[in-house]
């Protein structure tokens, strides 16, 4: 078996067989995507799906080395073994959204009125039905144990090898990861990183704040699954699908969401559902999803 991100052609045949072999579902874009889960399409009843447990994980780091830091705030959904998450905005979330969601049916809660409940609704549904198996085109990608920015780096690799696109060209990247940059930087890539909330990159570099106004200058985009819950994510869906851009997600927000929307927009998708890699120091795993065979080989890279 070849190593992790050095796939052979054999390996992206694998890869996109094992995935056609089990029907992935492909909708038109996220709206299509809840009408097949409301349809019962894609799983069983949501109706009959219910939400067991809710939870909210609350992080703040600077990894060392690093002049800068973040905070991360994340709702969790569990439906049976499967979690669902959605980023929000620290201390944006009501208290009481979290007694809404426990004990309530997917159904209901693909209507609830915010929207980080309703996309971590979807992909605790989608988690359950459509788990990250190389049976439905996953691909793992192995994150070794080590301290926050080891990791951090890691998985960074492993995203920016899905990023299909030659030296030089320009990348829109949406939801500032400093580790992502660097990797992006590492294969040559020029990188215009866009974060709603502005500021500026661990090397001085201003962060644009509207991603939308920065498409048309872009060869390709990377974007977090973030955009998932605040509304940004359907524009770069269809700018991309329309003038045939890469469009490569990395996602803790959606990661079972986005993988079905691989050929509507979408390239590839870098999942990673809860635990993520930042709450403990062991081995890991993401899990990889390419769109198409030529696509699988394009973007086999990201050596470790």
């Amino acid at each position: 078996m070849s190593p992790l991100g050095q796939g052979t052609a054999a390996d992206g045949a694998v890869e996109t067989v094992a995935a056609d072999r089990a029907g992935r579902p492909v909708a038109a874009g996220l709206p299509d995507l809840v009408r097949r889960v409301r349809a019962g399409e894609l799983g069983p009843d949501p109706r009959t799906q219910k939400i067991a447990v809710a939870f909210t994980t609350s992080q703040a780091v600077r990894h060392e080395g690093r002049s800068g830091g973040y905070r991360n705030e994340v709702l969790s959904l569990r439906l049976g073994s499967a979690v669902g998450s959605c980023a929000v905005e620290p201390g944006a979330l009501p208290a009481a959204a979290i007694d809404e969601c426990v004990g309530a049916d997917v159904a209901t809660l693909l209507g609830h009125p915010l929207a980080s409940v309703r996309i971590a609704a979807l992909d605790a549904y989608l988690m359950h039905a459509l788990p990250h198996t190389p049976a439905n085109g996953a691909r793992p990608w192995e994150l070794p144990a080590g301290d926050s920015l080891a990791k951090s780096r890691a998985r960074a690799r492993g995203v920016a090898g899905l990023l299909a696109v030659a030296p030089g060209r320009t990348v829109l990247v949406v939801g500032v990861v400093n580790s992502l940059l660097e990797a992006l930087r590492a294969r040559g890539l020029v990188c215009v990183p866009c974060d709603l909330k502005g500021g500026r990159t661990e090397w001085g570099e201003p962060v644009r704040t509207d991603a939308l106004a920065e498409l048309d200058g872009c060869d390709a985009v990377l974007a977090s699954g973030m955009t998932l819950g605040n509304g940004t994510f359907e524009p770069l869906r269809a700018h991309c699908e329309r003038h045939g851009k890469p469009l490569v997600m990395f996602a803790q927000t959606g990661s079972a969401v986005l993988p079905r929307l691989l050929g509507a927009g979408v390239s590839a998708v870098c999942a990673e559902p809860y635990p993520f890699f930042w709450l403990d120091g062991g081995p890991g795993v993401v899990h990889r999803y390419t769109g198409d065979a030529a696509y699988a080989l394009l973007g086999r890279g990201g050596d470790r």
